[in-house]
C-alpha cells in the first residue's frame, strides 16, 4: 500500500495536504475543505490560487490583516536578534509592554502567557489565592450563562455552556453560572465566600451579546463590598476590537476591573496571552506561585509593542467602519425575514438568524469570503482592523447574493394566517 505522503498523480496540492491531516492530526477539528497559502492585507489565497475576503482573520487575531509591512519589519529585525531567552532573565521589550498595556488599561502589573486560555489560568490562580488569604472558605468563582473562557480544564470549568464541559467533568468545584446581565441574580449570588467575578464584556462564542454596562457597574459594587476580584475577559472583544483599547472603556466613567486578561489580536499572529492587574490582584502571587516558559519572549513582546505603537492611530476607524458594517448588516435584515438581528461593537459583530449558519458560512467561502458560524445560529464577523469601505462593501454585496437564494419557511403564524 503506499503512503498517502508519497508523490499521487490523481491527487491535487490540497487533496495531499488533507490526507496527510486526517491521518496523523488528532481528530479534533471539523475543517472546511479549505487549504491556505499566502495573504496581504484583508485577503488570503489557497494553493490553487483563489483569493478570499478574510472576515475572520484567524478568529480575531491578525488584527492588522496578513504580512503588514512594519510587522514584518520588526519581525526579521528580532529574528536575528533574540527569539528566545526564558523567563530566567530580563530582555529589552517586556517591560516595556507591561508599562504600555498598564497606561492603556488603568492598572498596575502584567504577565504575558502564550494564549487567552493560559491568561484565564493565570487570573483564576489569583481569584484562588486571594480568597484562601482571607479565608478557607473563600473560594467561590461566579461565571455568567453562555460565557467561553478557554479550553483548558481551569478555563472551561468558569465556560457557562455545558456542551463545552461534558466530557470533562468533574471540573473545578466552587463555580456558579448566573444568567446575563440578570442584576438581581448576581446581588442573590455574591456573598462573603465569592473569591472572584468574572465577564466577558461581549460574549463571542456565546453569539457576540454584549454586557449591560449597568450589570458591570454593579458586579464592581459587589466584588468590593465583598473583597471579591473582578475580572474582565477581553481575549476576544478587546485589544482594540471595540474601537476602543478595550470595550469596558466604551462606557465613561469605564468600569475598572482587578484583572484584564487578553490575547487574540496582541502579537498579530504570535501567541501571546496577558493578564493586566492592579496592585490587589498583584499581592495574591508572590514568587514561585506560577510561571511560564515561553510567555512574553522578546519577539512577541516586541511585535506587540509595534502592532500598539499602529493601533493608536486606527482606533476611530475601527468604531466608524464598525458602526457603518453593522447598520448595513442590519439593513439586510429589512429584506430577508431569517435575519433576527445585528449586533456587537466595533470590528466585532455577530449577525443572528433564525436558521442555521453553517451553510450559509459555506456559500460565502465559495464565494470568496471567509466568515464563521458561532452558537449555531450566528454569522460572525472579525476582520483585520485595516479593512477598507471598498471592502465591507464586497462583504455585503456577496452575503445579498447568498441570501437571496436561501429558501426559508414561513413562521407559523404567517401560514396559519394564509
Amino acid at each position: 500500500m503506499s503512503s498517502p505522503s508519497a508523490p499521487q498523480p490523481d491527487r491535487s496540492p490540497a487533496q495531499v495536504v488533507q490526507d496527510l491531516e486526517r491521518e496523523h492530526l488528532l481528530a479534533n477539528y471539523a475543517r472546511h475543505p479549505l487549504v491556505l497559502h499566502r495573504g496581504k492585507g484583508c485577503y488570503v489565497w489557497d494553493v490553487n490560487g483563489k483569493r478570499y475576503l478574510d472576515l475572520i482573520a484567524g478568529i480575531g487575531v491578525n488584527a492588522l490583516g496578513h504580512a503588514h509591512p512594519r510587522i514584518l519589519r520588526v519581525l526579521r529585525e528580532q529574528a536575528g536578534l533574540l527569539v528566545h531567552c526564558s523567563n530566567l532573565y530580563y530582555h529589552e521589550y517586556q517591560g516595556r509592554l507591561a508599562q504600555r498595556l498598564a497606561e492603556i488599561t488603568g492598572l498596575q502589573r502584567a504577565f504575558f502567557a502564550n494564549s487567552g486560555a493560559e491568561a484565564m489560568e493565570a487570573a483564576l490562580k489569583m481569584i484562588r489565592s486571594h480568597g484562601r488569604k482571607i479565608s478557607p472558605e473563600k473560594l467561590e468563582i461566579l461565571s455568567l450563562e453562555n460565557s467561553f473562557h478557554g479550553r483548558t480544564l481551569g478555563a472551561l470549568s468558569i465556560t457557562g455552556q455545558e456542551k463545552y464541559r461534558r466530557d470533562f467533568e468533574p471540573l473545578l468545584p466552587g463555580v456558579r453560572f448566573l444568567p446575563v446581565n440578570d442584576v438581581a441574580a448576581l446581588e442573590g449570588a455574591v456573598s462573603e465566600r465569592t473569591a472572584g467575578i468574572v465577564l466577558e464584556w461581549v460574549q463571542g462564542e456565546g453569539g457576540v451579546y454584549p454586557l449591560d454596562v449597568a450589570y458591570a457597574r454593579r458586579a464592581r459594587e459587589l466584588a468590593d463590598q465583598h473583597n471579591a476580584l473582578l475580572v474582565f475577559d477581553e481575549i476576544q472583544c478587546g485589544v482594540g476590537r471595540p474601537g476602543r483599547y478595550f470595550a469596558y472603556q466604551l462606557d465613561e466613567p469605564p468600569v475598572q476591573p482587578d484583572i484584564v486578561a487578553m490575547a487574540k489580536p496582541l502579537a498579530c499572529g504570535l501567541p501571546l496571552g496577558a493578564v493586566v492587574i492592579n496592585d490587589k490582584a498583584a499581592s495574591a502571587i508572590g514568587e514561585g506561585m506560577h510561571g511560564t516558559t515561553f510567555g512574553g519572549g522578546p519577539l512577541v513582546c516586541r511585535v506587540a509593542l509595534e502592532f500598539l505603537d499602529i493601533l493608536e492611530g486606527l482606533l476611530p476607524d475601527i468604531f466608524r467602519l464598525g458602526s457603518d458594517f453593522r447598520v448595513q448588516l442590519g439593513e439586510l435584515a429589512r429584506h430577508y425575514g431569517f435575519i433576527k438581528e445585528a449586533r456587537g461593537y466595533g470590528l466585532m459583530i455577530g449577525l443572528e438568524l433564525d436558521l442555521p449558519g453553517k451553510p450559509i458560512v459555506a456559500e460565502a467561502m465559495a464565494e470568496g469570503l471567509l466568515i464563521n458560524c458561532t452558537h449555531e445560529t450566528v454569522l460572525r464577523f472579525l476582520p483585520p482592523y485595516v479593512i477598507t469601505e471598498q471592502e465591507i462593501d464586497r462583504a455585503v454585496r456577496i452575503l445579498t447574493k447568498i441570501f437571496k437564494k436561501v429558501k426559508h419557511p414561513l413562521p407559523a403564524e404567517a401560514t396559519s394566517a394564509a
